[in-house]
């Protein structure tokens, strides 16, 4: 795994989640403004449908098995707690970049 990436486990899969550019421009026309998201989510305003859009776009090499029903179910699964690091990986790259 390279800086900047993090990992979301999905049923038996283990994915790596990569903000690149092509991920966060696709989650951006669905989601809003990336930093009104990074605001949202530092007032505890980030919705769970917003957090595993945001996953799902992030998936790297996204297996075609993969569904985005699956991403929301892993996140709801593991807990907020669980998943937490993920999202401070990815919302760290969004402000801070490479």
């Amino acid at each position: 795994m390279l800086r900047g990436e993090a990992e979301l486990r999905a049923g038996e899969g283990l994915f790596v989640l990569r903000p690149s550019f092509a991920a966060l421009i696709a989650a951006e026309a669905e989601l809003g403004p990336l930093f009104a998201l990074v605001e949202r989510a530092a007032d505890g305003r980030l919705g769970l449908g917003e957090m595993a859009s945001l996953f799902w776009h992030c998936v790297r090499d996204r297996p075609e098995a993969l569904t985005r029903e699956a991403v929301g179910e892993a996140v709801v699964a593991q807990g907020l707690a669980a998943v937490t690091p993920a999202l401070r990986v990815l919302l760290g790259q969004i402000l801070q970049g490479r």
